[in-house]
């Protein structure tokens, strides 16, 4: 059969990578496929820019419109991140007839509806497995590998910046500022980390599983995101101390009333194997009716790792690329006219556990105020941790573990505790989730 060509936007880190994967392991990749995959031409920003010597035969070319546009070219790979100039170029592919994969995230999460309705119209697959946890193939996982079952629930550590900095801030006892400067430098976190550390970029990926998980449209603007910037050092001492881990998961649960998505710090017990997940790996973990709990686990950046999700995507177009569109696997997981407008469950009717951090006045009374108000909204307390004041402060920190209870009653707690004039300033909540 005839070669299969390939055109890069963009050829940093990740197409590089994936341009290796190719070249070190064509033969391979050849038995897998039934044809040689040759990659043609990259589009870069510099062409002087020194790459690595198995990329030495890829013409490059400053024009993206010289790859969606080159009639040789069969399959478009889309590795430059953001949304514009990438989402018109690749809708501009798909016009082409080319096929089309992709490891940018928020183009999925944002624009993913238009460019899979794009593809369905004009016969051509889109591919994205890159897209989430880097080099887990995560999304095969849950869309082909649980095809059999229904899902009830995932919850992912997809972020590998807010991992690294929650890990070292509880093994080394290390404060967030300190740790987000390292991280920037090692290269872990952007020059501009709001992406990595507010949650922005875990709700991209978070939007993308829950679409497959559960056969709903992408929906980015519809999940509630809170970052790791005000978690201390202090936190995870306290949650070490109640036998809990804190991490930055993204969950997305079927309630049966609606579908939560969700991403946040939140305590997990320290039992549970995704707690023990640390440093810049990722692991999701997904709930199914029929299997029962499944982790999946692996490096979730990198020029390898991600470029092996890449090449993987490839050779899926590759394999049925002559299949009639029907007779593909769904690109959502679910066929196109399944797809359903399942209600968003509001933050107000999340019901979890909560930890508190309050500081307050060392006066007698505080803690009768504070239970007095967390039972006017039937909040129960199931744990304490009450320490002294430090040296020199007449400051004393509460920590309160509770039952579960719907957010809204513990909004209403936690404004009406901030208006006791023995606690000083805000009240630090994160949830608890047992993924029992």
């Amino acid at each position: 059969m005839n070669p299969v060509k390939i055109g890069f936007l963009g050829f940093g880190t990740v197409g590089q990578g994936a341009a290796v994967v190719l070249a070190r392991n064509a033969v391979e990749i050849n038995r897998r496929a039934g044809r040689d995959i040759i990659v043609k031409s990259a589009a870069v920003r510099d062409i002087s820019r020194e790459r690595a010597p198995e990329l030495a035969s890829v013409a490059l070319t400053t024009n993206h419109d010289d790859i969606v546009n080159d009639p040789e070219i069969d399959v478009v790979i889309e590795v430059m991140g953001g949304d514009e100039p990438a989402r018109s170029l690749l809708l501009k592919a798909i016009a082409n007839g080319k096929h089309v994969v992709t490891a940018n995230k928020a183009l999925i999460a944002v624009h993913g509806n238009e460019i899979f309705e794009a593809a369905r119209k004009h016969g051509v697959s889109v591919a994205f497995e890159a897209a989430v946890a880097g080099g887990i193939p995560v999304i095969k996982s849950i869309r082909e590998g649980l095809a059999g079952n229904k899902i009830q629930w995932l919850a992912g550590i997809i972020n590998g910046t807010s991992n690294y900095i929650l890990t070292e801030m509880r093994d080394k006892g290390r404060d967030f500022p300190e740790v987000l400067d390292e991280a920037q430098a090692l290269g872990y976190a952007e020059a501009d980390p709001t992406f990595d550390v507010e949650g922005i970029d875990a709700a991209h990926k978070l939007t993308i599983l829950a679409s497959i998980a559960f056969g709903v449209p992408l929906k980015f603007d519809a999940v509630y995101t809170e970052g790791i910037s005000h978690i201390t050092q202090e936190d995870t001492v306290y949650a070490e101390e109640l036998g809990y881990r804190i991490k930055h998961v993204g969950l997305a649960i079927d309630t049966g009333n609606g579908i939560e998505l969700r991403v946040h710090p939140a305590l997990l017990p320290e039992r549970r194997l995704i707690a023990n997940v640390d440093g810049v790996m990722n692991a999701v973990l997904v709930q199914a009716d029929a299997v029962g709990p499944t982790l999946y686990y692996g490096a979730g950046a990198g020029a390898e790792p991600t470029g092996s999700s890449v090449v993987a995507d490839i050779l899926d177009v590759v394999r049925v690329a002559s299949a009639d569109v029907h007779n593909r696997v769904p690109v959502l997981a679910f066929q196109h006219d399944s797809i359903n407008e399942s209600r968003t469950v509001p933050s107000s009717e999340f019901q979890t556990s909560y930890y508190l951090r309050i500081l307050a006045e060392d006066v007698p009374g505080v803690m009768a105020d504070i239970s007095r108000i967390l039972a006017d909204q039937n909040i129960n307390i199931e744990a304490i941790i009450q320490k002294g004041p430090a040296s020199g402060s007449s400051k004393l920190p509460i920590v309160l573990l509770t039952k579960q209870i719907v957010e809204g009653a513990m909004d209403a707690a936690i404004a009406q505790l901030e208006q006791l004039k023995s606690v000083e300033g805000a009240v630090v909540r994160i949830r608890v989730e047992s993924l029992g």
